[in-house]
């Protein structure tokens, strides 16, 4: 194989930039950070951050890919997390129940949004921020109704709190096993079958993909039940592993998985970026966002810093993929 076509090959693919913007914070902030950056509770401290954001994030990168979008997350973690500490915690009922009942609303506010988009002309944007507030609504309205608090206790002991909010290997949440775990089954998905590309020819262009045979509305409300699922699976095991649930909380997941998305080297037009990549582009935020907390910069600029460091990651995923478009005609014969 010709080594000049197996280096234009590699920068690119989606996740190159990604990788080396997640190399570059690293270096930054051991330098930094100091020795408590790399210790077992400064790695734990952002790879629970990158696990509860990346289960959200993936899913929400693969409507992107689409292109779709999915803001309702934002709703959807509380609303999982209030579910079932109403049903588990404040009336007692079986925890098992909640769990599922949580899912249940997860897949059931999916579909909603699924079918709104495939069946009328409304952009998924203003459908999901529709959903967004309509969720809220009903969560708010009905944790006042039922348990007159807008915040609920939830003990939670046995085969569920182990699964589902325990911590393991000392200060790991549990959550970054089924991060891990949600990863490889994602990759599969989208890079080792037929549903990828279908995702891909989607977000290339959903009408010639609809001509050509690709079941395009029922993988357009799949993906909308996946995103959907996924944040109430995140608020549920909030709930359980705090022992607590409020009714407010959930909009950073908004913003936070769009960014890491993009960092992870998605474009906003859809049919383009990788599983891996989101999953590069999920710990560099989450490295980005928790080790200024190890630095001895002045707190009062941590926003700016954050900002700053964010914005060159995306330049440097940018800029590759650029060098990687223009540098590829060059070597077309190349075999």
């Amino acid at each position: 194989m010709n080594r000049s076509f197996s280096l234009g090959g590699l920068l690119r693919r989606p996740e190159a930039g990604a990788l080396l913007g997640l190399v570059a914070v690293l270096i930054f902030f051991s330098i930094f950070g100091g020795t408590s950056f790399l210790k077992i509770a400064g790695m734990s401290s952002w790879l629970n951050v990158a696990a509860t954001l990346g289960v959200i994030a993936i899913p929400v990168g693969l409507l992107m890919i689409a292109g779709e979008l999915d803001i309702s997350v934002g709703a959807m973690v509380p609303a999982g997390a209030m579910t079932v500490s109403i049903i588990s915690g404040h009336l007692g009922l079986p925890i098992w129940l909640g769990i599922a009942t949580t899912l249940g609303l997860g897949v059931l506010v999916g579909l909603i949004n699924g079918l709104m988009v495939v069946r009328t002309v409304v952009p998924s944007l203003i459908v999901t921020l529709g959903s967004l507030f309509a969720v809220q609504g009903m969560v708010l309205g009905l944790s006042v109704f039922i348990t007159k608090s807008t915040s609920v206790a939830l003990k939670t002991e046995g085969l569920a709190k182990i699964l589902l909010g325990d911590f393991v290997f000392g200060q790991l949440q549990v959550m970054v096993i089924w991060w891990l775990l949600a990863t490889a089954a994602y990759v599969y998905f989208i890079h080792f079958s037929r549903f990828g590309n279908w995702v891909f020819a989607m977000g290339g262009d959903k009408v010639s993909a609809r001509n050509a045979g690709i079941p395009t509305e029922r993988l357009t409300v799949t993906l909308f039940v996946l995103s959907s699922t996924s944040a109430a699976f995140v608020g549920m095991c909030q709930a359980i592993l705090y022992n607590s649930a409020q009714v407010a909380g959930g909009q950073s997941f908004i913003f936070n998985s769009i960014i890491s998305v993009v960092v992870g080297g998605v474009l906003l037009t859809g049919g383009f970026g990788s599983v891996i990549g989101i999953f590069f582009g999920t710990i560099t935020f989450a490295i980005v966002t928790q080790g200024i907390y190890y630095t001895d910069f002045d707190r009062n600029w941590s926003s700016l810093i954050i900002g700053v460091l964010l914005l060159l990651a995306v330049l440097m995923n940018n800029t590759f993929r650029r060098a990687a478009l223009s540098y590829a005609p060059k070597h077309k014969g190349a075999k």
